[in-house]
């Protein structure tokens, strides 16, 4: 397979979509992170439509987030073990049937909020080993120096999925219920394992993988660990999105606040996204000029708790839609230049393991944040959840920009590409720690 060359490309971000690999795996990823979205969306509105239970509803964020604390290690370990090819069609096949037999239980009208709570964590669980490799891979399909402009991308794949996927939901949800919502997701796999099946990858050299050992799990703690701007970055988006996780609550505001039903839901579910598909948009084409972006990081983050508090403040379902769209928007911002950071600066032997420890943060803060407020909307209401949930995230972001220089003078041009030393090896004191702009 030809690739072409960095003089062949023409400078924009779509660019790297002339690689085929990566434009048939980011066509097929694209099926399914629709059908998993509207699964998500589907999973909130039957659990509340069961129970009619604020709590009941941050729960779903803690049965999802347990198997991921529980198991994100391991998936990293294992995706720098195995073919993360052959590790994507297995996780994808079994993430298909669970999700195909939620429809089921659905269908026939056995399906319990308890059994609700078991398929979901079990659909978490599988996760927990295929979005390591998934993003592992992904820097195998584009040269080095495409690596930035295809993580753009991957932004702009997962936030119109996350637009898109919602608004489905809710059409789907008010015609034919929560079943035929499960039963779509488990078809949109069948795309990723097919392009697995079909489609050329690079495999990995023998002296890339590692043996599954605990010691070997561990190392991607210790990585993350002494490389100061991976733990900060991640840090930051852990206590974000576990102050401001509005999210888990939109089924009241759907039902109860803004009184506007299952579309309106899905409407509400996809706002994030428009404002998250111009934000990554924007990205796409401006990232390379921006040079303060440790400072723009920052600020993002912040717009994120301010919308968040409009939101939690608002009962008119326009302003709320603009809220959560500008929340989107800040986020997906913030979202490609984190995503940056963690790939450039991890070399490829390691880079599962580091996702793995990313996922705990990743997926943590937004899950036990969901808890968190399905406790406080249950004791104090949804707008004093939401609200509170937006000022901690905003005094969160000023502790930090005042803690930790190496966030606010972040360039990305301070990020030097690591070299192997001998056989394809990096070693670990050849991890490039990222030096402050203007040091």
């Amino acid at each position: 397979m030809s690739h072409p060359t960095p003089h062949s490309a023409d400078g924009s971000t779509w660019s790297v979509l002339r690689f085929p690999a990566f434009r048939w795996m980011f066509m097929a990823q694209a099926v399914s992170f629709i059908g998993s979205w509207m699964q998500l969306a589907a999973i909130s509105w039957h659990i509340y439509e069961l129970t009619g239970d604020a709590a009941a509803l941050g729960l779903v964020g803690l049965v999802r987030v347990v198997p991921i604390i529980l198991l994100s290690l391991f998936g990293g370990v294992v995706a720098d073990a195995y073919d993360r090819r052959k590790l994507m069609i297995v996780v994808s096949l079994l993430m298909g049937v669970i999700a195909c037999v939620m429809a089921v239980f659905t269908f026939s009208g056995g399906a319990t909020v308890g059994l609700l709570y078991l398929l979901t964590a079990a659909l978490s669980a599988v996760s927990a080993f295929d979005k390591p490799a998934w993003q592992a891979l992904m820097p195998n399909l584009v040269p080095r120096e495409y690596m930035s402009s295809a993580v753009r991308v991957n932004v702009v794949l997962v936030e119109l999925s996350l637009m898109i996927g919602p608004v489905l939901a809710g059409i789907v949800l008010a015609r034919a219920g929560a079943g035929a919502a499960y039963l779509i997701n488990g078809l949109s796999f069948i795309p990723v394992v097919l392009t697995l099946l079909l489609v050329k990858l690079p495999p990995m050299k023998p002296q890339e993988r590692v043996p599954v050992t605990l010691d070997n799990m561990l190392e991607g703690l210790r990585f993350v660990r002494r490389t100061p701007l991976l733990w900060s970055t991640m840090s930051l988006d852990f206590i974000a999105t576990f102050f401001s996780s509005a999210m888990a609550l939109l089924p009241i505001y759907a039902a109860d606040v803004l009184r506007v039903g299952e579309e309106g839901y899905g409407l509400l579910y996809a706002a994030p996204s428009i404002g998250a598909v111009v934000g990554s948009v924007a990205m796409a084409h401006f990232a390379g000029r921006i040079k303060q972006q440790g400072k723009l990081l920052l600020w993002s983050v912040a717009a994120y708790g301010a919308a968040t508090i409009v939101f939690g403040l608002s009962n008119i379902f326009w302003l709320s839609m603009f809220a959560l769209a500008f929340a989107g928007l800040a986020d997906a911002i913030s979202m490609v230049i984190r995503n940056a950071i963690r790939l450039l600066v991890t070399p490829d032997h390691l880079r599962g393991r580091m996702l793995g420890v990313n996922m705990v943060f990743f997926m943590g803060g937004p899950q036990l944040g969901e808890f968190e407020a399905g406790i406080m909307a249950r004791a104090f209401g949804a707008p004093f959840s939401v609200i509170s949930g937006g000022i901690g995230t905003i005094i969160a972001v000023a502790a930090m920009a005042a803690g930790l220089p190496i966030l606010r003078q972040y360039r990305e041009g301070d990020l030097v590409a690591p070299q192997p030393a001998a056989a394809g090896e990096i070693p670990a004191e050849a991890v490039p720690v990222p030096t402050a702009a203007g040091d």
